[in-house]
């Protein structure tokens, strides 16, 4: 189907020509002032790399439960544990450090880290307990954790809202008038 090809303008100037639809009112001016036009890319679109890509994937062949436990979070300043990682092994590159030498001092580094943190927060349950104080949250939780933490509210919301309760109700209500009443 020719006719279907091109812009608005161009499609309706051939049905036009071609007897299939009266001239509307506002082909005149279309015209005179035709839309812009924005340039199209030729071809594929590139995908953009970084120089530290290679290295995070090496990362998450590493350690693929990181995916699941260090949450990406792209409103925060901070970048995640897999994009540290490759960032350090370019930089240790940098300095005349070869290949194989900077990814085992930024793994030893990522899991010193990683253990650190653990002790961190055994520590502050620990003085947690020994205060009787309520335990912290954790500070590093997994994003499964996160997601279920956030969903915990409307999970409980459901059962102590008055207007979902009436809702149920109502539901109820019409399910016993579809099926005729009560169970005589």
């Amino acid at each position: 189907m020719s006719f279907m090809r091109g812009n608005l303008l161009s499609r309706t100037r051939k049905l036009v020509k071609g007897l299939a639809k009266p001239q509307p009112l506002w082909l005149k001016a279309m015209e005179q002032a035709p839309p812009a036009t924005f340039p199209r890319a030729a071809g594929k679109i590139p995908t953009i790399t970084l120089p530290e890509d290679v290295y995070v994937k090496k990362f998450y062949k590493k350690y693929p439960e990181s995916k699941a436990h260090d949450a990406i979070k792209f409103c925060a300043f901070d970048p995640p544990p897999s994009r540290v990682f490759a960032l350090r092994v370019l930089e240790l590159k940098e300095h005349g450090v070869s290949e194989e030498q900077a990814m085992a001092i930024a793994d030893m580094e990522y899991l010193t880290e990683k253990k650190a943190k653990k002790k961190a927060y055994t520590r502050l349950k620990e003085i947690a307990r020994l205060q009787g104080k309520r335990l912290p949250p954790n500070p590093f939780p997994s994003a499964i954790k996160e997601i279920q933490a956030e969903e915990r509210k409307y999970v409980r919301d459901r059962f102590f809202n008055p207007k979902i309760l009436k809702i149920v109700k109502q539901q109820k209500a019409e399910a016993m008038e579809r099926t005729g009443g009560g169970g005589d």
